[in-house]
């Protein structure tokens, strides 16, 4: 029996003992916080979208002839007039085309002259019947009819006259695309022909694709892509922050100018393009360059803030935790936010400016657990990004 009571004395001093060496262990580091203050500023929220630069004001130059071409007189990057003379298109079978039509016309003003000789002659056989006494009325009837007809065929050699004009016209008008001129005044962008090219009588369906592509570099302005949960905050006149991927540290001012009504599905995702007018032109930029534009949606002055890591939920509600002056308790306050960015939260009620919100909790004795992708802190502060 009294070894019984011996073994289990023993137990409970071991038990005792790794208590108290937990206890002590437990008791080595003191829990720290990071605080920041609340403050009263300015916020601003905003969507962001990518896309390109893009010519407002772009031609593409494709006649819709055939032919070769010929003396191209213009480079890539040249700045050209409206009217200014491009290139030539050699076909013969164009001047063979014009020559028939200039005959064609030229035949039927023949046989308008003649319908016209043709009906003063009718009138004037009729009149002279009519004045002659053994005319008979079945000569008269016939001469009658004979005005008619020459009138009818007038009528008709006119109406041929007219069409051999519009083709005519035609003719000249495609002749005269021979020589191609600069539709608008601007930057060559493209050249995609060279000398002794062929055209196709097919307009190229791709701008980019076109013989020669002029754009007026003094209309470029962004076009970016905003997911369909976004656009419905994208409004025209809204004012925009862009950068540009191929040049370090320029910023550029700008303001939306269209919203697309129909979007474009990428791998299920729904987009939609929004236009966006710059502010200044930077001469480094060009067409087809890489913007990021945020799309200031609202600016919210003399209100109060905090960092988003500061912020935590618990069900519906969310909640800061405050570190009062003097103590080392944290008080957790119910709090109603407002807009929001990448880096701050408006506010709205719990909170006083000046308040020392925790933004992350150290806890030195917290055990590291092993988890998939790395490792977790516990006690490390929740925060809420836009």
């Amino acid at each position: 029996m009294k070894r019984k009571y011996i073994i289990g004395l023993g137990v409970i001093l071991i038990l005792a003992g790794g208590y108290y060496y937990h206890s002590s262990r437990s008791k080595t580091g003191t829990i720290s916080y990071v605080t920041a203050p609340a403050e009263k500023g300015t916020i601003t929220s905003s969507i962001s979208g990518s896309g390109n630069v893009v010519v407002d004001q772009l031609a593409t130059v494709d006649p819709t002839i055939t032919g070769t071409i010929a003396n191209l007189s213009v480079n890539v990057g040249d700045t050209v007039t409206k009217g200014q003379y491009l290139f030539t298109i050699v076909n013969n079978d164009l001047s063979v085309s014009s020559a028939k039509s200039a005959a064609s016309i030229q035949q039927s003003k023949n046989a308008v002259d003649s319908a016209i000789i043709a009906v003063k002659q009718a009138k004037a056989d009729y009149s002279a019947a009519k004045k002659d006494s053994t005319s008979t009325r079945d000569q008269k009837s016939i001469l009658k009819k004979k005005i008619t007809l020459a009138e009818n065929g007038l009528i008709f050699s006119q109406k041929s006259y007219s069409a051999a004009l519009v083709d005519f016209r035609n003719e000249q008008s495609t002749a005269g695309e021979r020589t191609v001129v600069a539709p608008i005044a601007g930057t060559v962008n493209a050249i995609n022909v060279k000398n002794g090219d062929a055209l196709s009588r097919l307009s190229s369906s791709n701008n980019n694709s076109a013989p020669i592509v002029i754009g007026d570099l003094k209309t470029l302005k962004a076009q970016v892509q905003v997911n369909e949960v976004d656009i419905p905050n994208v409004f025209i006149g809204q004012k925009v922050m862009m950068t540009f991927s191929a040049i370090d540290e320029l910023s550029v001012s700008g303001t939306v100018e269209k919203v697309d009504s129909l979007g474009t599905i990428t791998q299920g995702v729904v987009n939609y393009n929004v236009t966006i007018g710059l502010d200044t032109l930077d001469e480094k930029l060009r067409p087809g360059m890489s913007t990021s534009a945020k799309i200031i949606t609202q600016v919210k002055q003399d209100t109060v803030t905090v960092p988003n890591s500061a912020l935590k939920t618990e069900g519906n509600k969310t909640y800061i935790e405050v570190l009062n002056k003097g103590t080392n308790v944290p008080e957790r306050r119910n709090i109603e936010i407002g807009i929001a960015n990448n880096a701050d939260t408006e506010i709205l009620s719990g909170v006083s400016v000046g308040d020392d919100v925790i933004t992350q909790t150290i806890d030195p004795n917290a055990k590291v657990t092993t988890t998939t992708g790395g490792f977790r802190f516990p006690g490390a502060g929740g925060g809420r990004g836009n």
